[in-house]
């Protein structure tokens, strides 16, 4: 089956000869990573909480100003429209590489000299 032999009961193989076949194992077998699988499974539950928090906060303001100014449903009707495009300009941050970060720059990309510009390593 294989073209190792085992080792004998008093070789005990090292852990990162251990964790190097395990690497390369799951690379001959292309199976999805766990981490992996994680790591999409919190891009995409953090989409959604940008979103609908977006959406939540539009809300409550406008339903507070609403009863605060007994106006019923104009500023709902603004602020769950606010909302929902803050929440759009949050999903296109995070799925542009923006992130949070300040002046919303790309890392590693200096706005002021241009595209072809390699970034200083300081």
């Amino acid at each position: 089956m294989s073209d190792e032999t085992p080792p004998s009961p008093r070789e005990e193989p090292s852990r990162e000869d251990l964790d190097a076949r395990l690497r390369a194992a799951k690379a001959k077998r292309g199976g999805v990573d766990k981490e992996a699988q994680g790591s999409g499974l919190a891009f995409a539950v953090r989409i959604g909480v940008d979103l609908v928090a977006a959406l939540v906060v539009g809300v409550g303001i406008g339903v507070g100003l609403d009863r605060w100014f007994e106006t019923s449903p104009w500023f709902l009707l603004l602020f769950f429209l606010l909302g929902a495009a803050a929440g759009m300009m949050n999903v296109y941050r995070v799925m542009a590489g923006y992130g949070y970060t300040a002046g919303y720059k790309k890392p590693g990309r200096d706005r002021d000299k241009g595209p072809d510009h390699e970034p200083d390593s300081r």
